[in-house]
């Protein structure tokens, strides 16, 4: 395990749900993460907490029984970057602050950023219906607008839940590719979930963020990875980012990601596993830093003018599954701490579980990943993960 201090870089572009993964919940029928209100709501964070008692935690998350992880914390002008465990278990190499990883849910907020500069840009509306662009596509498709799609107030059905669509990973073949447009067409033969916009309880489905990219590529003419690579990773300098949906390899380093098949050791390695699950709604591949950079810029108004950006803050309360009673917004979440409020996003995808939370300026920020599944955490090690997460970013507040 390291610990590294050093000055904060500029921000990128100077002068995008953890506990929610409906393929880990068909596969073992357990919500794993139903401990973690709790373990968060108990904490009282010491504002003066070092950088050795964090690792000291981390360490103790490991022992617990996560295989790595990697901890990013910034204050101000102050990076710390804290590492613990493996990589790699079957060749014991030591987790690496700069390893890539699935970011899973937290690229909700890149896609929604996307849609938001079009309709910056006058290229679409938030209340454009949904027939408006991709006609035919959904029931109700008339009534169902961008702004549903963007709070998860459409109803729609998550397809990540689906039986039919995880058949072929539960057969073995893990690099099974399904189109977005597949997996929509099928979510929407099953029953929704309510009438469009009929709650104002948000109910997060990963099929709106499918819908999402669909009219991102019709309103641009480009694939959604050109878009989120010219309007995000470029402008930002995000090199270790990418948005893969054929290509199961991760980018060297990387952090391998375990999952308990059947809920039975051993851990099994899922690094491999087909990003076209998730798509818009969760296949990019990053690493910490990038994560970081991407969010501060993103609260720094680099991405967004501020009118956007305030929209994209606008909450409404999390359904049950909002594993830390967390609110939705555009692509975003608003987490309860024990230092106030942060905004960021959680995630998870076979194999990883992460969170980044940020300062709503941006100045405060910690990124944290752990390579294992949720389902497959130990429930000691579960616990030692909210705490850490909430001591981290309480850390010097």
């Amino acid at each position: 395990m390291t610990a590294t201090r050093q000055p904060a870089q500029p921000s990128p572009g100077g002068p995008k749900r953890a506990g929610r993964s409906g393929f880990v919940m068909v596969w073992l029928g357990i919500a794993a993460l139903v401990v973690a209100t709790s373990a968060v709501a108990a904490l009282r964070s010491d504002t003066t907490t070092p950088a050795p008692a964090l690792q000291g935690d981390l360490d103790a998350m490991v022992a617990a029984g996560t295989p790595g992880a990697v901890l990013l914390v910034r204050h101000g002008n102050q990076v710390t970057h804290l590492t613990g465990g493996v990589a790699e278990l079957a060749t014991k190499r030591a987790m690496a602050a700069g390893d890539s990883y699935r970011i899973a849910s937290l690229t909700k907020t890149y896609v929604a950023t996307v849609v938001l500069q079009l309709a910056g840009e006058g290229k679409l509306r938030l209340t454009d219906t949904v027939d408006r662009w991709l006609p035919g596509l959904v029931p109700k498709g008339n009534k169902m607008t961008v702004h549903q799609l963007l709070n998860h107030t459409s109803g729609l059905y998550d397809h990540e839940r689906d039986p039919q669509v995880l058949k072929p990973y539960l057969s073995g073949n893990l690099g099974y590719y399904w189109s977005p447009l597949r997996l929509v067409k099928l979510a929407v033969t099953r029953k929704a979930r309510f009438a469009p916009g009929a709650s104002k309880i948000s109910s997060y489905s990963s099929t709106n963020y499918l819908v999402l990219g669909l009219i991102v590529e019709r309103v641009t003419g480009n694939p959604l990875g050109v878009e989120l690579k010219r309007r995000i990773f470029q402008p930002l300098r995000l090199t270790r980012t990418t948005y893969p949906t054929t290509q199961t390899q991760l980018p060297s380093p990387y952090a391998h990601g375990y999952f308990l098949l059947g809920g039975k050791p051993p851990l099994v390695d899922l690094s491999a596993f087909s990003p076209s699950l998730s798509g818009p709604a969760g296949a990019i591949v990053s690493n910490v830093d990038d994560v970081a950079g991407f969010y501060r810029a993103l609260f720094a108004g680099r991405l967004l003018n501020p009118k956007l950006l305030k929209a994209m803050m606008k909450t409404i309360p999390g359904g049950p599954d909002s594993d830390l009673k967390q609110r939705e917004g555009y692509g975003l979440e608003r987490f309860p701490t024990s230092c106030g409020a942060a905004w960021g996003h959680s995630g998870s995808f076979p194999g990883y579980k992460n969170y980044a939370l940020s300062s709503a300026d941006g100045k405060r920020q910690i990124v944290l990943m752990v390579n294992i599944d949720p389902t497959a955490e130990p429930e000691a090690a579960r616990t030692l993960f909210y705490q850490l997460l909430d001591k981290a970013y309480c850390t010097a507040a």
